[in-house]
């Protein structure tokens, strides 16, 4: 795909040519919006919090920013890093999107821009809290492709994958049957989606995105139980929907 001839390294630098720091990525994001008028955001695992401070400085002018914001927890997978990033760069998803969060919350930009968390949050217990810690959606893979089939070999970049799914290997690929596969896909999401509703009216809400870190308790033991706003030090409001966008989604589950 890359006109790269087998056998040569491909050298994929960590860094982009089309901007060098924070004020330059959001010029760069503001190129792209007005040149396809779509939605454009950023999507990074988290370590050390300056570039999110100085983009959510820089946002609070009002004149610049990015429409939506996906934090990656390091539990998730990938197949496009290296070893020792997969296993050991990256803070949890709960840490990093709670941080990351917070800092935009402490200048109250977290209505004008879509939350969006991603990193083994295929489960309804992972999904609610991922609500609950202010997330507007989520990303799911792993639990999607275990539901077609995925056996978690591992071989996802050798093109060998046994299955069918993570290949273009014609005679591997014969072993995924599309129609039966898709059902099973259906099932998932909708299982899943029932089980998010069904809690979310359990708290009193429409929604799972209404769910706040107060409404949720995580367990040390048998003895001790604290709020996720507790845990992640939240402040009054942190997590929740603006009255208005509450009042929208409210609406929109109840047509």
């Amino acid at each position: 795909i890359r006109g790269i001839p087998l056998g040569k390294d491909c050298a994929s630098p960590a860094r982009h040519t089309a901007f060098s720091d924070v004020d330059s990525m959001l010029d760069f994001v503001e190129l792209l919006a007005a040149e396809t008028g779509l939605p454009v955001g950023v999507k990074s695992a988290v370590g050390e919090m300056g570039f999110w401070q100085e983009l959510a400085t820089l946002m609070a002018r009002g004149d610049r920013g990015v429409d939506f914001v996906t934090i990656d927890g390091g539990e998730g997978g990938t197949g496009a890093a290296p070893r020792m990033f997969a296993d050991s760069v990256a803070l949890p998803f709960r840490m990093g999107f709670s941080r990351v969060y917070g800092t935009f919350a402490e200048l109250g930009l977290t209505d004008d821009l879509t939350f969006i968390g991603s990193g083994k949050l295929g489960l309804p217990e992972n999904s609610a809290v991922a609500f609950a810690l202010g997330a507007d959606m989520i990303n799911v893979a792993r639990e999607a492709m275990l539901s077609i089939g995925c056996i978690q070999s591992q071989k996802c970049h050798t093109d060998k994958c046994p299955t069918g799914i993570a290949t273009q290997n014609p005679w591997l690929a014969r072993g995924l049957d599309p129609a039966s596969k898709a059902t099973r896909a259906a099932v998932y999401l909708r299982t899943l989606r029932r089980e998010l509703i069904k809690v979310s009216s359990a708290v009193g809400v429409a929604h799972p995105a209404l769910i706040t870190a107060n409404d949720i308790e995580i367990m040390n033991g048998d003895y001790e139980g604290r709020t996720l706003a507790g845990v992640y030090g939240y402040k009054d409001g942190w997590g929740e929907l603006g009255p208005h966008l509450a009042d929208e989604i409210t609406a929109l589950i109840a047509t």
